[in-house]
């Protein structure tokens, strides 16, 4: 079983997947909406405004913790959300039975989702966390966009400063919005390396040599 935390910018999306396969597991993303939405019986849509992995609940997060005053818990400053604003309890308890069956069974690779805090007592559990200095995770951002084929082929210095500025705050408000769910339900703070068996700057390697070293990491447990 692995668990993967990673800030916006150091390729989770990518090197989650990868390393279920090179690991034969299952990679549990999007899974776990569809099952918290099946089992409550709600809709998809209504069940993503609730996910911590998905921009419309980051959205929901973020809009909170702009609008109310930061408060300390367990000596950190967060944003405590307006309760309408927050995931329903109902939707965190289920969001963790999904995690908790996944590790019961067979295992996969789950990203985000603080499932190192919900799996923290769980033996042969790899809990891993991927970040990078932020100007260089920006890089990759914006590498990764350049490849996309709508972009322009050459931005003039004014619209790439623009561009640049307007990626960065979209990367600050996710980091931000991903920490405030984790310390708000689970009073950790997910940068904390005491989480995690293994911390990379995945900015520094080639994704494919992150994965390796998660991939055998995992199987060293």
């Amino acid at each position: 079983m692995v668990t993967i935390s990673a800030t916006f910018g150091a390729g989770g999306s990518v090197i989650g997947p990868a390393v279920a396969e090179r690991l034969g597991l299952p990679f549990v993303d999007r899974a776990v909406p569809m099952t918290v939405a099946d089992e409550i019986g709600c809709s998809l849509e209504e069940a993503l405004v609730h996910d911590g992995r998905a921009e419309h609940g980051l959205a929901r997060i973020l809009a909170g913790a702009a609008r109310l005053p930061g408060v300390t818990l367990g000596g950190m400053d967060v944003h405590l959300p307006d309760r309408d604003l927050v995931p329903e309890e109902e939707f965190i308890a289920r969001t963790e039975k999904v995690i908790r069956r996944t590790a019961d069974g067979d295992g996969g690779v789950i990203l985000g989702r603080a499932a190192a805090a919900v799996l923290a007592d769980r033996p042969r559990t790899l809990h891993v966390r991927l970040d990078g200095p932020a100007d260089r995770r920006l890089d990759r951002v914006l590498r990764d966009l350049a490849d996309e084929p709508d972009e322009p082929d050459e931005p003039g210095e004014r619209d790439e400063a623009e561009r640049r500025r307007s990626v960065r705050r979209l990367m600050d408000d996710n980091d931000r919005a991903r920490a405030a769910y984790v310390k708000h339900f689970y009073r950790v703070d997910p940068a904390s390396c005491r989480l995690y068996d293994l911390v990379i700057d995945a900015t520094r390697l080639p994704s494919a040599a992150v994965v390796g070293l998660i991939a055998d990491a995992a199987r060293a447990l």
